[in-house]
Protein backbone atom coordinates (compact mmCIF):
# COMPACT_ATOMS: atom_id res chain seq x y z
CA UNK A 1 0.00 0.00 0.00
CA UNK A 2 1.17 3.45 -0.87
CA UNK A 3 1.99 6.33 1.13
CA UNK A 4 -0.46 9.23 0.75
CA UNK A 5 0.80 12.52 1.17
CA UNK A 6 -0.97 14.40 4.11
CA UNK A 7 -3.14 17.34 2.97
CA UNK A 8 -1.63 20.83 4.31
CA UNK A 9 -2.95 21.64 7.50
CA UNK A 10 -5.03 24.34 7.42
CA UNK A 11 -4.73 25.88 10.67
CA UNK A 12 -0.51 26.63 9.48
CA UNK A 13 -1.56 27.57 5.64
CA UNK A 14 -0.64 31.61 5.04
CA UNK A 15 -4.48 33.36 5.01
CA UNK A 16 -4.54 35.98 2.27
CA UNK A 17 -5.58 39.08 3.41
CA UNK A 18 -9.23 40.57 2.31
CA UNK A 19 -7.69 43.91 1.64
CA UNK A 20 -4.19 44.51 0.35
CA UNK A 21 -1.89 46.99 1.69
CA UNK A 22 -1.48 48.74 -1.51
CA UNK A 23 -5.45 49.32 -1.55
CA UNK A 24 -5.80 49.98 2.30
CA UNK A 25 -3.26 52.70 1.62
CA UNK A 26 -5.21 54.35 -1.45
CA UNK A 27 -8.45 54.32 0.47
CA UNK A 28 -6.44 56.17 2.98
CA UNK A 29 -4.74 58.87 0.83
CA UNK A 30 -8.31 59.19 -0.91
CA UNK A 31 -10.43 59.74 1.91
CA UNK A 32 -7.66 62.53 3.37
CA UNK A 33 -8.85 64.31 0.15
CA UNK A 34 -12.51 64.21 0.78
CA UNK A 35 -11.45 65.52 4.26
CA UNK A 36 -9.17 68.10 2.69
CA UNK A 37 -11.89 68.99 0.03
CA UNK A 38 -15.10 68.88 3.19
CA UNK A 39 -12.55 71.47 5.67
CA UNK A 40 -11.55 73.96 3.39
CA UNK A 41 -15.11 73.87 1.38
CA UNK A 42 -16.34 74.89 5.27
CA UNK A 43 -13.88 77.30 6.27
CA UNK A 44 -13.87 79.23 3.03
CA UNK A 45 -16.60 79.89 0.13
CA UNK A 46 -14.12 80.48 -2.23
CA UNK A 47 -12.26 77.02 -2.17
CA UNK A 48 -15.23 75.26 -4.19
CA UNK A 49 -15.81 77.81 -6.83
CA UNK A 50 -15.09 76.49 -10.12
CA UNK A 51 -11.89 78.99 -11.30
CA UNK A 52 -10.05 77.82 -8.00
CA UNK A 53 -10.95 73.67 -9.05
CA UNK A 54 -8.81 74.83 -12.61
CA UNK A 55 -6.30 76.21 -10.20
CA UNK A 56 -6.09 73.26 -8.32
CA UNK A 57 -5.80 70.87 -11.93
CA UNK A 58 -3.04 72.94 -13.34
CA UNK A 59 -1.54 73.28 -9.98
CA UNK A 60 -1.16 69.56 -9.92
CA UNK A 61 -0.10 68.81 -13.84
CA UNK A 62 3.61 68.94 -13.77
CA UNK A 63 4.00 67.62 -9.88
CA UNK A 64 1.76 64.92 -10.90
CA UNK A 65 3.76 64.17 -14.31
CA UNK A 66 7.12 63.79 -11.79
CA UNK A 67 5.30 61.94 -9.48
CA UNK A 68 4.36 58.99 -12.33
CA UNK A 69 8.22 58.83 -13.34
CA UNK A 70 9.32 58.59 -9.78
CA UNK A 71 7.13 56.13 -8.91
CA UNK A 72 8.61 53.58 -11.06
CA UNK A 73 12.18 54.48 -9.60
CA UNK A 74 10.54 54.03 -5.76
CA UNK A 75 8.85 50.97 -6.78
CA UNK A 76 12.58 49.42 -7.41
CA UNK A 77 13.31 50.55 -4.14
CA UNK A 78 15.78 53.24 -5.88
CA UNK A 79 14.89 57.42 -5.36
CA UNK A 80 15.49 59.65 -8.00
CA UNK A 81 16.49 63.49 -6.86
CA UNK A 82 17.35 64.81 -10.40
CA UNK A 83 13.76 64.91 -11.90
CA UNK A 84 13.08 68.69 -10.70
CA UNK A 85 16.43 69.65 -12.50
CA UNK A 86 16.12 67.13 -15.25
CA UNK A 87 12.58 68.75 -15.47
CA UNK A 88 14.23 72.10 -16.22
CA UNK A 89 16.75 71.11 -18.99
CA UNK A 90 13.92 69.32 -20.56
CA UNK A 91 12.65 72.70 -20.92
CA UNK A 92 15.36 75.12 -21.76
CA UNK A 93 16.26 72.72 -24.78
CA UNK A 94 12.70 72.75 -25.63
CA UNK A 95 13.52 76.49 -26.05
CA UNK A 96 16.72 75.72 -27.27
CA UNK A 97 15.01 73.74 -30.11
CA UNK A 98 12.23 75.96 -30.89
CA UNK A 99 13.29 79.33 -30.23
CA UNK A 100 17.20 79.29 -31.03
CA UNK A 101 17.38 76.74 -33.78
CA UNK A 102 14.13 77.23 -35.26
CA UNK A 103 13.24 74.00 -35.48
CA UNK A 104 9.27 73.36 -36.07
CA UNK A 105 7.10 72.76 -32.64
CA UNK A 106 6.83 68.95 -32.58
CA UNK A 107 10.67 68.35 -33.00
CA UNK A 108 11.31 71.02 -30.60
CA UNK A 109 8.27 68.95 -27.85
CA UNK A 110 10.20 65.64 -28.98
CA UNK A 111 13.36 67.34 -27.99
CA UNK A 112 12.53 68.40 -24.69
CA UNK A 113 11.00 65.28 -23.58
CA UNK A 114 13.70 63.13 -25.53
CA UNK A 115 16.56 65.23 -23.07
CA UNK A 116 14.58 63.79 -19.93
CA UNK A 117 14.65 60.53 -21.30
CA UNK A 118 18.72 60.55 -21.68
CA UNK A 119 19.01 61.85 -18.59
CA UNK A 120 16.86 59.71 -17.08
CA UNK A 121 19.34 56.84 -19.33
CA UNK A 122 22.61 58.23 -17.66
CA UNK A 123 21.23 58.19 -14.45
CA UNK A 124 20.24 54.37 -14.49
CA UNK A 125 23.53 52.93 -16.56
CA UNK A 126 25.87 55.02 -13.54
CA UNK A 127 23.50 52.99 -10.82
CA UNK A 128 23.17 50.01 -12.42
CA UNK A 129 27.15 49.50 -14.42
CA UNK A 130 28.98 51.54 -11.99
CA UNK A 131 26.83 50.11 -8.41
CA UNK A 132 26.91 53.95 -7.38
CA UNK A 133 24.12 54.27 -4.89
CA UNK A 134 21.13 56.20 -6.41
CA UNK A 135 20.52 58.81 -4.42
CA UNK A 136 24.22 60.00 -4.88
CA UNK A 137 24.18 58.79 -8.06
CA UNK A 138 20.72 61.27 -8.88
CA UNK A 139 22.18 64.22 -6.66
CA UNK A 140 24.99 64.31 -9.09
CA UNK A 141 22.91 64.30 -11.91
CA UNK A 142 20.71 66.96 -10.27
CA UNK A 143 23.72 69.74 -9.87
CA UNK A 144 24.99 68.18 -13.40
CA UNK A 145 21.72 69.42 -15.05
CA UNK A 146 20.96 72.45 -12.77
CA UNK A 147 24.32 73.44 -14.25
CA UNK A 148 23.57 72.58 -18.04
CA UNK A 149 20.17 74.62 -17.58
CA UNK A 150 22.15 77.89 -16.77
CA UNK A 151 24.88 77.07 -19.19
CA UNK A 152 22.79 76.45 -22.06
CA UNK A 153 20.59 79.35 -21.27
CA UNK A 154 23.16 81.81 -20.70
CA UNK A 155 21.67 82.47 -17.16
CA UNK A 156 18.18 84.17 -18.58
CA UNK A 157 15.38 83.33 -19.21
CA UNK A 158 14.33 82.50 -22.87
CA UNK A 159 11.08 82.88 -24.13
CA UNK A 160 8.98 81.53 -26.87
CA UNK A 161 7.63 85.38 -27.95
CA UNK A 162 8.11 83.85 -31.47
CA UNK A 163 5.97 80.97 -31.48
CA UNK A 164 2.56 81.79 -29.42
CA UNK A 165 1.31 78.68 -30.09
CA UNK A 166 3.78 76.84 -28.01
CA UNK A 167 1.76 78.40 -25.22
CA UNK A 168 -1.57 76.40 -26.00
CA UNK A 169 0.08 73.10 -25.05
CA UNK A 170 -0.35 73.38 -21.82
CA UNK A 171 -3.03 76.25 -21.62
CA UNK A 172 -4.96 75.93 -24.28
CA UNK A 173 -8.16 73.87 -23.70
CA UNK A 174 -8.99 71.31 -26.28
CA UNK A 175 -12.11 70.38 -23.60
CA UNK A 176 -13.17 74.11 -23.79
CA UNK A 177 -13.12 74.24 -27.33
CA UNK A 178 -15.77 71.73 -27.03
CA UNK A 179 -17.37 72.53 -23.75
CA UNK A 180 -16.90 76.09 -23.22
CA UNK A 181 -18.37 76.05 -19.92
CA UNK A 182 -15.42 73.67 -18.65
CA UNK A 183 -12.25 75.22 -20.24
CA UNK A 184 -9.90 73.08 -18.37
CA UNK A 185 -6.22 73.68 -19.67
CA UNK A 186 -4.10 70.92 -21.88
CA UNK A 187 -1.99 70.77 -18.88
CA UNK A 188 -4.20 68.67 -16.59
CA UNK A 189 -5.27 66.62 -19.62
CA UNK A 190 -1.64 65.72 -20.19
CA UNK A 191 -1.46 64.19 -16.92
CA UNK A 192 -4.53 62.21 -17.20
CA UNK A 193 -3.22 60.53 -20.42
CA UNK A 194 0.42 60.31 -19.02
CA UNK A 195 -1.03 58.55 -15.60
CA UNK A 196 -3.08 56.36 -17.88
CA UNK A 197 -0.07 55.46 -19.72
CA UNK A 198 1.98 54.59 -16.95
CA UNK A 199 -0.75 52.65 -15.06
CA UNK A 200 -1.21 50.35 -17.87
CA UNK A 201 2.89 50.27 -18.48
CA UNK A 202 3.12 49.34 -14.60
CA UNK A 203 0.24 46.90 -14.73
CA UNK A 204 0.47 45.37 -18.21
CA UNK A 205 3.83 44.86 -19.78
CA UNK A 206 7.03 43.42 -18.95
CA UNK A 207 8.56 46.35 -17.56
CA UNK A 208 5.84 46.75 -15.18
CA UNK A 209 6.41 43.05 -13.68
CA UNK A 210 10.19 43.53 -13.48
CA UNK A 211 9.74 47.03 -11.75
CA UNK A 212 7.91 45.08 -9.03
CA UNK A 213 10.07 42.67 -8.53
CA UNK A 214 13.45 44.38 -8.33
CA UNK A 215 11.51 46.20 -5.51
CA UNK A 216 10.41 42.79 -3.84
CA UNK A 217 14.05 40.93 -4.23
CA UNK A 218 16.57 42.39 -6.84
CA UNK A 219 19.03 39.67 -6.02
CA UNK A 220 16.49 36.85 -6.64
CA UNK A 221 15.20 38.47 -9.73
CA UNK A 222 19.01 38.26 -10.73
CA UNK A 223 18.95 34.84 -10.19
CA UNK A 224 16.43 33.67 -12.03
CA UNK A 225 18.13 34.87 -15.06
CA UNK A 226 16.73 38.36 -15.52
CA UNK A 227 18.94 40.77 -16.25
CA UNK A 228 18.74 43.62 -13.89
CA UNK A 229 20.69 46.08 -14.85
CA UNK A 230 18.88 46.36 -18.20
CA UNK A 231 15.81 46.74 -16.40
CA UNK A 232 16.92 49.20 -14.04
CA UNK A 233 18.38 51.02 -16.59
CA UNK A 234 14.56 50.98 -18.36
CA UNK A 235 13.23 52.15 -15.03
CA UNK A 236 15.61 55.40 -14.75
CA UNK A 237 14.75 56.33 -18.77
CA UNK A 238 10.85 56.25 -17.87
CA UNK A 239 11.29 58.69 -15.00
CA UNK A 240 13.57 60.66 -16.94
CA UNK A 241 10.51 60.68 -19.79
CA UNK A 242 8.19 62.00 -17.32
CA UNK A 243 10.70 64.47 -15.79
CA UNK A 244 11.05 65.83 -19.38
CA UNK A 245 7.60 65.85 -20.56
CA UNK A 246 7.01 68.14 -17.26
CA UNK A 247 9.55 70.44 -18.64
CA UNK A 248 8.14 70.75 -21.76
CA UNK A 249 4.24 71.25 -20.08
CA UNK A 250 6.22 73.76 -17.65
CA UNK A 251 7.76 75.60 -20.56
CA UNK A 252 4.41 76.09 -21.88
CA UNK A 253 2.46 77.01 -19.07
CA UNK A 254 4.64 80.13 -17.95
CA UNK A 255 6.00 80.60 -21.97
CA UNK A 256 9.60 80.37 -21.14
CA UNK A 257 12.17 78.50 -19.71
CA UNK A 258 13.76 79.44 -16.58
CA UNK A 259 17.05 78.45 -16.04
CA UNK A 260 16.79 78.68 -12.01
CA UNK A 261 13.48 76.97 -11.63
CA UNK A 262 12.84 73.52 -10.88
CA UNK A 263 15.09 72.59 -7.55
CA UNK A 264 12.49 71.25 -4.87
CA UNK A 265 9.94 70.02 -7.36
CA UNK A 266 11.73 66.65 -6.47
CA UNK A 267 10.76 66.67 -2.95
CA UNK A 268 7.07 67.53 -3.90
CA UNK A 269 6.98 64.84 -6.39
CA UNK A 270 8.55 61.94 -4.01
CA UNK A 271 5.47 63.61 -1.01
CA UNK A 272 3.35 62.63 -3.57
CA UNK A 273 4.39 59.14 -4.08
CA UNK A 274 4.50 58.07 -1.08
CA UNK A 275 1.47 59.76 0.13
CA UNK A 276 -0.31 58.04 -2.63
CA UNK A 277 0.92 54.91 -0.96
CA UNK A 278 4.01 53.81 -2.82
CA UNK A 279 6.39 51.96 -0.23
CA UNK A 280 10.20 53.74 0.06
CA UNK A 281 10.93 49.95 1.05
CA UNK A 282 10.32 49.21 -2.67
CA UNK A 283 7.94 46.72 -4.20
CA UNK A 284 4.44 48.44 -3.97
CA UNK A 285 2.65 51.30 -5.65
CA UNK A 286 0.50 52.30 -8.15
CA UNK A 287 -0.11 55.22 -10.09
CA UNK A 288 -3.82 55.73 -8.95
CA UNK A 289 -2.41 56.11 -5.78
CA UNK A 290 0.35 58.80 -6.80
CA UNK A 291 -1.97 60.70 -8.75
CA UNK A 292 -4.56 61.18 -5.44
CA UNK A 293 -1.55 61.97 -3.38
CA UNK A 294 -0.61 64.69 -5.76
CA UNK A 295 -4.34 66.15 -5.57
CA UNK A 296 -3.56 65.65 -1.39
CA UNK A 297 -0.62 68.13 -1.43
CA UNK A 298 -2.06 70.57 -4.31
CA UNK A 299 -5.94 70.74 -1.98
CA UNK A 300 -3.59 71.15 0.91
CA UNK A 301 -1.46 73.92 -0.53
CA UNK A 302 -4.53 75.80 -2.37
CA UNK A 303 -6.88 75.19 1.07
CA UNK A 304 -3.82 76.70 3.19
CA UNK A 305 -3.10 79.75 0.68
CA UNK A 306 -6.67 80.60 0.56
CA UNK A 307 -7.01 80.67 4.27
CA UNK A 308 -4.04 83.15 4.69
CA UNK A 309 -1.70 80.70 6.26
CA UNK A 310 2.02 81.86 5.67
CA UNK A 311 3.94 79.36 3.46
CA UNK A 312 6.42 78.76 6.40
CA UNK A 313 3.35 76.93 7.96
CA UNK A 314 2.55 75.61 4.28
CA UNK A 315 6.12 73.66 4.69
CA UNK A 316 5.74 72.45 8.15
CA UNK A 317 1.77 71.01 7.64
CA UNK A 318 3.06 69.47 4.38
CA UNK A 319 5.88 68.15 6.04
CA UNK A 320 3.84 66.77 9.14
CA UNK A 321 1.70 64.73 6.44
CA UNK A 322 4.71 62.67 4.66
CA UNK A 323 5.85 61.66 8.22
CA UNK A 324 2.85 60.59 8.59
CA UNK A 325 2.31 58.75 5.34
CA UNK A 326 5.79 57.27 5.88
CA UNK A 327 4.50 56.05 9.47
CA UNK A 328 1.29 54.37 8.24
CA UNK A 329 3.61 52.39 5.28
CA UNK A 330 6.27 51.40 8.17
CA UNK A 331 3.09 50.31 10.64
CA UNK A 332 0.91 48.47 7.54
CA UNK A 333 4.48 46.48 6.25
CA UNK A 334 5.12 45.13 10.04
CA UNK A 335 1.35 44.25 10.15
CA UNK A 336 1.30 42.39 6.82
Amino acid sequence: MGLQAAPPSTETAPRRPLVSADATQKVLAFAALVLLFIIFSIASPNFLQFNNMVGILLATAVNGILALGVTYVIVTGGIDLSIGTVMTVSAVMTAQFITVWQMPLPIGILGGVATGAFAGFLNGTIIAKMKIPPFIATLGMMYVAKGLSLIISGLRPIYFNETPEFRDVAMGSVIGSFIPEFEIPNAVLIMFLAAIVAALILARTVLGRYTFALGSNEEATRLSGVNTDRWKIAVYTVSGFFAGLAGVVIASRLNSAQPALGQGYELDAIAAVVIGGTSLSGGEGTILGTIIGAFVLSVLTNGLRILSVPQEWQQVVTGAIVILAVYLDIVRRRRS
